[in-house]
C-alpha cells in the first residue's frame, strides 16, 4: 500500500476546527472499507481536533493540516505559525481553562514530535494507529 495523504490550509478560526474535523473525517472514509476501524478513524478526527484547537488557541490563528495514510498507521500533522512549543500542563478541574488536550493527543498516538518550522513556526506530528 502506497501512502495517501491530504492537505487543509485554514486562516478562519471560528469554523476551522469543525471543518478540520470534517476534512479528517473525509480523509478516513476515503480510504475505505477495512482499511480503518470506526474506532480509528473517530481517534483521528479527535487528534486533528485537538491538535488544530491547540494551532488556533496557541499558535496564532492560522494552520495548515496534512494527513497522511501509511500502512500501519495514519499521520496527522499540524502546522501554526508560533514557535512556542507545546507543553503538558495540569488540567483545570475548575476554571475549565483547558490543559486536557496535549495529554490525550499524547496518550492516543504512538509517536508525537513537535519539529521547529525553518523560518519560524512549528509542525506537531502525531503517528496514530490504523
Amino acid at each position: 500500500m502506497t501512502a495517501t495523504s491530504a492537505e487543509r490550509t485554514a486562516l478562519r478560526p471560528l469554523s476551522a476546527v469543525a471543518e478540520a474535523r470534517r476534512a479528517a473525517r473525509g480523509f478516513v472514509e476515503s480510504l475505505g472499507g477495512p482499511a480503518i476501524g470506526r474506532e480509528q478513524a473517530d481517534t483521528v478526527v479527535l487528534v486533528v481536533s485537538e491538535l488544530v484547537t491547540n494551532a488556533l488557541r496557541h499558535g496564532g490563528g492560522a494552520y495548515t493540516l496534512r494527513l497522511t495514510a501509511h500502512p500501519s498507521c495514519i499521520e496527522v500533522a499540524v502546522e501554526d505559525p508560533s514557535p512556542r512549543m507545546p507543553r503538558l500542563r495540569t488540567p483545570d478541574l475548575v476554571e475549565g481553562t483547558g490543559g486536557f488536550g496535549w495529554h490525550m493527543v499524547n496518550g492516543l498516538a504512538h509517536h508525537v514530535v513537535v519539529m521547529p518550522g525553518p523560518e519560524g513556526g512549528k509542525t506537531v506530528r502525531a503517528l496514530l494507529p490504523r
